[in-house]
């Protein structure tokens, strides 16, 4: 399937009157990833919402659980990152629309890892945001992961964070025909992706199209860092290095314009170091 559509893709491109040469370079951005949803009658391959299942000396989570993905059931190659073989992926999300207008925007949520034979327990959650929380009126989706779709993804922005220096945001350097890639993608079918479920792995989509969300999630983490709200790891935090971990196609009603991602550096990601995930979120009223 993925080279059938990186095939209509370079039918599309070409007949639209795009360089070979720049078709092949943007090809070469592809990336593998995979689409879960709770259609079908499948093998549980994760779930939306649910109990919260963490070990008892773990800290509390500090928003609601959106996903939880059992790494063992995702083929090795399913996507190009360097996740554990096993294990359970906890993705929790804070998707409060006035923080996407905060400058700089605060991280909004947190990703946990379990290893696999850990023994957990059910964390009670309903304690821990205020009632009148924006976010605890939100209903999350909730249900089985059993379908999973593998796909490839090409980049859906036209800006990336060059390292420098200075560090600073610009057009695709090596792609400047990267407005008329981005057309060209939009009319090759891409099967159906149902919402709600999560997409693991390849590039981010938002309403904007401008830069990359991962690698946006990696700027705003190197600004925490810089105001001492974000311990660092000794290493710089390099924004070019970040990207997704996983976009969250939620559907929850009164943000469907809102798109949610967690984002992380590769080299955190090899390290399993989870906790220096960021999590943002664009939103387009």
């Amino acid at each position: 399937m993925i080279p059938d559509t990186l095939n209509r893709f370079r039918e599309e491109a070409l007949a639209s009157g795009i360089p070979s040469a720049d078709v092949e370079r943007w090809v070469g951005t592809a990336r593998p990833c995979v689409n879960l949803d709770c259609t079908g009658d499948g093998p549980v391959v994760g779930r939306l919402g649910g109990p919260v299942m963490l070990p008892a000396d773990a800290p509390d989570p500090w928003c609601p659980l959106a996903a939880s993905i059992d790494l063992a059931a995702l083929p090795a190659d399913a996507t190009d990152l360097p996740l554990p073989p096993d294990g359970q992926l906890l993705l929790f999300a804070y998707p409060r629309v006035d923080w996407t207008t905060t400058s700089p925007t605060p991280n909004m949520g947190e990703v946990r890892y379990v290893p696999a034979g850990t023994p957990v327990e059910e964390r009670q959650m309903d304690l821990i945001l205020e009632p009148d929380d924006f976010v605890t009126r939100l209903k999350f989706p909730q249900g089985d992961l059993r379908r999973m779709k593998p796909a490839v993804s090409l980049p859906e922005h036209l800006s990336i964070i060059d390292p420098g220096p200075p560090r600073e945001v610009k057009d695709f350097p090596e792609h400047p025909c990267a407005g008329e890639l981005i057309e060209a993608w939009m009319e090759v079918p891409q099967g159906d992706v149902t919402h709600p479920g999560v997409q693991i792995g390849g590039y981010a989509v938002d309403e904007l199209g401008e830069l990359d969300p991962a690698m946006m999630a990696g700027q705003l983490a190197s600004i925490e860092e810089d105001a001492g709200r974000r311990p660092k790891t000794g290493a710089e935090t390099r924004p070019e290095d970040w990207v997704l971990l996983t976009q969250w196609w939620h559907g929850i009603q009164g943000l469907e314009m809102a798109l949610f991602y967690w984002a992380i550096s590769r080299e955190d990601l090899a390290a399993r170091r989870f906790d220096r995930a960021f999590a943002t979120m664009t939103w387009n009223p």
